[in-house]
């Protein structure tokens, strides 16, 4: 559990980290959660689902269900792994009234148990980074086993059950996906899914590899042309930060923020005043307990210490 934190799709979301460190299917360049070091599709359970749930109603009770826009999936892996999730969103909901989110990187929607667990979520985020398969392994480096073909596939019968709120979102990487036939490419298959919303992100946290970089601003505005070119308004871009409103009512709970988010330190500062805490202490604590500081694009982050096996 880490939260509620701003998020720039969900506004106030409280999230739900279902998948142990790193267990997934992919091992994006960009992640900010670093390098994958259990690359996986079989789907398992790695936590009791009634100790999650009963852990996020206690965090529902504490913070109010009216300051919670969404309790989120969002872990340290990718959240369908977890053969359970669909029981423990059931468990949430009937017992809070409050909307679910899941963000998945749809690797395992050709999976209809996947889909079938995913169909009691009120929204799902679908990740779709590419178009070419050579460009698709490059960026998400996935699993042996896994094709562009078959995700695809998958990503497009689940478009075709939900009922709940689809988005999508696509990550620009400079020089791998930014170039203009393969933001055509993607554009065209985001827009075969139909989604409310369409959202181009570029990395704003230190992602898993050094040399990874935004594109420029004028890839930025022609990815945005070229995406509203089939998907008319419902084309946003993600390119900034969401802000300091990160709640935490101490430093375990900042702790399980960083350890899947990435938390700048001019925000760790504030959320420690906010609370009463010094920020010193909390930031000496929370580098003693493994995270360090990294800077990416001028700023400084209190991060998730790389396992020596990632």
């Amino acid at each position: 559990m880490f939260g509620p934190v701003p998020s720039r799709r969900l506004g106030r979301s409280l999230g739900v980290n279902n998948i142990p460190p790193k267990h997934c299917s992919y091992s994006c360049i960009y992640c900010q959660v670093g390098r994958t070091s259990r690359l996986m599709v079989e789907r398992k359970k790695f936590f009791d689902p009634k100790a999650i749930v009963e852990a996020v109603l206690q965090r529902i009770g504490e913070v109010g269900e009216m300051n919670i826009d969404y309790v989120t999936f969002v872990p340290d892996g990718e959240p369908t792994l977890d053969s359970k999730l669909g029981e423990e969103i059931r468990g949430i909901k009937r017992n809070a009234d409050v909307k679910i989110a899941v963000l998945t990187n749809s690797s395992l929607l050709w999976r209809q148990d996947v889909r079938r667990d995913l169909m009691e979520a009120d929204l799902v985020s679908l990740k779709i980074d590419a178009s070419n398969p050579k460009v698709y392994r490059r960026i998400n480096r996935p699993h042996p086993s896994l094709s562009l073909k078959t995700v695809l596939r998958g990503a497009a019968c689940f478009s075709e059950e939900y009922s709940g709120i689809l988005i999508t979102e696509t990550m620009l990487v400079s020089g791998i996906n930014d170039v203009s036939g393969e933001l055509r490419g993607i554009a065209s298959i985001v827009a075969s899914m139909n989604p409310g919303k369409a959202y181009i992100a570029v990395p704003t946290r230190p992602p898993a590899e050094e040399w990874v970089k935004p594109p420029s601003s004028d890839k930025i505005v022609e990815a945005y042309e070229v995406f509203r070119e089939v998907l008319g308004g419902r084309v946003e871009l993600l390119l900034g930060y969401e802000g300091s409103g990160f709640h935490a009512s101490g430093v375990g709970e900042i702790e399980a923020i960083i350890n899947v988010h990435p938390l700048r330190i001019d925000y760790l500062e504030q959320l420690a005043l906010d609370k009463g805490l010094d920020p010193g202490r909390v930031l000496e604590e929370l580098l003693g307990r493994g995270a360090r500081i990294a800077e990416y694009r001028g700023y400084k982050f209190l991060v998730k210490r790389p396992r020596l096996n990632a």
